[in-house]
């Protein structure tokens, strides 16, 4: 598979590190999962690479306030849209990895929550001299105060078919806090949470996304040389069992997750080529 890269403009952050194997064994150990021996499974490069700034960077929110990306003005809340995610070769585990991450573009749009401004930060990690992965992550920022987006009527379960169960609580949430070094206080502080609008701790979007990776990885053919793209569709707030199931296509072409209550969180489509809005 070949993919065209974007020349990163000036002010891209750059970081680079190995390839661990400790963050591939806490992942599994988290999500119950056999280890990872010598290449990550797709989208586990979410516990690597990361920003790891210091406590003074931090806003009361636990973001940071400046850096990339920055928030686009104070006082903004940060939710996680979605993104897209081309896997061109898997991570290998024990060699050094690039990283180099910048805002591609930003735009302002009006919802029902009000003023929006979503902002898109692309992700190139190269291995080798070889690009292995390219991303885009949607963020979307809020005004304070505004309305917190609900998930729609509970959805039927189709009987058959592959799924995956993931029973989340206050334990799980932290640690995955704490190993993706995410701080947003949305996760794992109920009063910060409650301050935001929501009735209880919330769910990561990206564990949604990286559920509905699983899914393709275990039972739908996996998503080395395809792109995965996912959207977040409403909150998933609290403690609860979630479930992953096939989109309509299967679940080599999508899947999507349903929160305790049955209620479509997220959705995701995996297909061949380059990175694709979803």
């Amino acid at each position: 598979m070949s993919i065209m890269t974007v020349p990163p403009p000036a002010g891209g952050v750059v970081r680079e590190e190995v390839i661990a194997p400790e963050p591939a064994e806490a992942l599994a150990n988290l999500l119950e999962t056999e280890v990872p021996e010598s290449v990550l499974p797709p989208m586990w490069h979410w516990v690597y690479l990361l920003e790891r700034r210091r406590t003074a960077d931090l806003g009361p929110d636990g973001h940071p306030t400046s850096g990339v990306p920055a928030p686009p003005g104070p006082g903004l809340r940060r939710m996680f849209a979605g993104g897209r995610v081309t896997t061109v070769r898997p991570l290998r585990i024990g060699q050094r990895a690039t990283r180099v991450s910048w805002v591609a573009r930003t735009s302002e749009k009006v919802g029902r929550t009000g003023p929006l401004t979503f902002l898109t930060l692309r992700t190139e990690i190269s291995q080798g001299g070889q690009v292995a992965i390219v991303e885009e992550g949607d963020l979307v920022y809020r005004a304070a105060g505004g309305a917190t987006p609900t998930g729609g009527e509970p959805e039927r379960e189709q009987a058959e078919g592959p799924r995956l169960r993931l029973a989340v609580d206050e334990a799980f949430l932290f640690r995955f806090s704490a190993l993706t070094y995410n701080a947003h206080r949305i996760h794992y502080d109920p009063g910060w949470a409650s301050a935001e609008g929501y009735p209880g701790l919330v769910v990561h979007g990206p564990l949604q996304a990286l559920m509905m990776a699983e899914l393709a990885r275990r039972h739908g053919g996996g998503l080395v040389g395809r792109t995965f793209g996912y959207r977040l569709v409403a909150p998933m707030v609290g403690v609860q069992t979630l479930t992953v199931l096939p989109g309509p296509d299967g679940a080599g072409a999508g899947a999507r997750v349903l929160d305790g209550a049955g209620r479509l969180t997220a959705h995701s489509r995996h297909e061949a080529g380059n990175v694709t809005e979803i």
